[in-house]
């Protein structure tokens, strides 16, 4: 949609042995490298079936991939990374380089499922609104992906974290004022920047991250911030982790692009 080039990017981790045999070593690396530039291939080939239009290019490092493709995030718009299918549990398993990234990466993160539900091209992008600044950027990024698309924006926020227990006298409609309250703060000024976007607001009074993963399988792409109410800067929140961890449609974790303390 962007028309922004494509990195495509395979790791390679390097081997250690502890008795090298000669000439060995040098095949294994050769091996390697011959791999590397078939997976790449094809994956060039997949981008071209997609997006004939769109500059790519190629890049093989030999280092920890974590490592690697953390390091490569601090300079892209956008990281994209897969999740390993399902698992015994019948559950999507999001995997050991994609956790690494979504804790200590740079920017949007992408996590796609690799058993994702097709949703249709007029579901709506759904954003999950914590109430903190962090999420600012998150927001910011569901406004434009959604105007792209041209589609609806559902804008979900919970004012409990926890689940609820209900006791006798508590008057419920003052958390839904003030959960209104906060998701009209956190929305003020991106309604009037893109005025073509229509904005469905949505309050639940707990479990934020089981109502998020419920509501995207009705949506194409789901968007969430990562400081969550712990207040700790560059430390992902329960939410993120949770939504991350059983991703049931393409998952965007916004990242700070910076360093915090």
């Amino acid at each position: 949609m962007r028309k922004l080039p494509i990195t495509l990017m395979h790791v390679i981790v390097p081997e250690t042995v502890g008795w090298p045999v000669p000439g060995l070593q040098s095949g294994f690396a050769e091996s390697q490298e011959q791999n590397a530039r078939d997976i790449l291939e094809r994956a060039h080939k997949t981008v071209q079936s997609y997006a004939s239009d769109v500059a790519v290019r190629t890049e093989i490092r030999r280092d920890g991939v974590g490592k690697a493709l953390v390091d490569a995030s601090r300079d892209a718009y956008l990281t994209v990374v897969g999740t390993r299918g399902m698992g015994a549990l019948g559950r999507t398993i999001l995997g050991s380089v994609g956790s690494v990234l979504v804790h200590y990466g740079y920017g949007p993160i992408a996590i796609v499922p690799a058993d994702d539900i097709e949703a249709p091209d007029t579901a709506p992008v759904l954003l999950g609104i914590d109430g903190s600044p962090a999420s600012e950027e998150a927001t910011a990024l569901a406004f434009d992906e959604a105007s792209r698309r041209g589609v609806e924006l559902v804008a979900l926020h919970a004012w409990s974290d926890i689940g609820a227990y209900f006791t006798l006298g508590m008057d419920w409609r003052k958390f839904e004022d003030e959960g209104r309250e906060v998701l009209g703060e956190r929305l003020a000024g991106w309604q009037e920047r893109y005025p073509d976007v229509k904005v469905r607001r949505r309050i639940v009074c707990n479990q934020p991250a089981h109502k998020l993963i419920e509501e995207s399988r009705q949506t194409q792409l789901l968007i969430v911030g990562t400081h969550g109410r712990s207040g700790v800067a560059g430390r992902l929140g329960s939410v993120s982790t949770a939504v991350t961890r059983q991703p049931r449609v393409p998952t965007i974790v916004v990242r700070p692009r910076q360093d915090q303390k």
